[in-house]
């Protein structure tokens, strides 16, 4: 389907709701658009996230974006384990996680559980799985809990660090 004669329209409504907000908040909202976008479809993906915050703010009468925030600084892992090769063995070497690395593993976790959640619509999925993070609950934390175990499991490798 050719776009060469359509008109470009604006971007919905949506957007203008949540945008008041500081810039570093703006820039972890868009990070976390573009994890659950697929195929390119942005607006698609706006859509689901804003219409989530629509659900959050209905249920807890509470600022949506600071339920976000809690969410994703309840899923970001302190620490992981990396393969390390060390005479003919690999060991899993515990190693702490750059903030960065961080936040993309939350954003991540939370999109990657919220499509294997059971409800009908993709915006109800994210959050809940949202609403379960900010209270230290769901495969999201049980996710990082698990990597935390890992990493405390194999803490006698930690002088393999690279």
């Amino acid at each position: 389907m050719s776009r060469k004669g359509a008109k470009k329209t604006a971007r919905p409504e949506l957007l203008i709701r949540y945008t008041d907000h500081p810039t570093a908040v703006n820039r972890s909202i868009s990070k976390f658009i573009n994890v659950i976008m697929s195929h390119g479809r942005k607006s698609t993906a706006e859509n689901i996230v804003f219409g989530a915050f629509d659900i959050i703010s209905e249920r807890t009468k509470d600022d949506p974006i600071k339920v976000f925030d809690k969410a994703v600084a309840n899923v970001k892992p302190r620490l992981e384990v990396r393969a390390r090769r060390v005479g003919g063995s690999n060991y899993q070497v515990p190693v702490e996680v750059r903030p960065e690395r961080a936040e993309a593993l939350a954003y991540r976790w939370l999109v990657s559980f919220a499509r294997k959640r059971p409800e009908r619509t993709m915006r109800e999925r994210v959050a809940n799985e949202m609403l379960d993070a900010a209270q230290n609950r769901g495969a999201a934390v049980k996710k990082r809990e698990d990597v935390h175990k890992m990493a405390d499991a194999n803490r006698a490798f930690s002088h393999y660090r690279w």
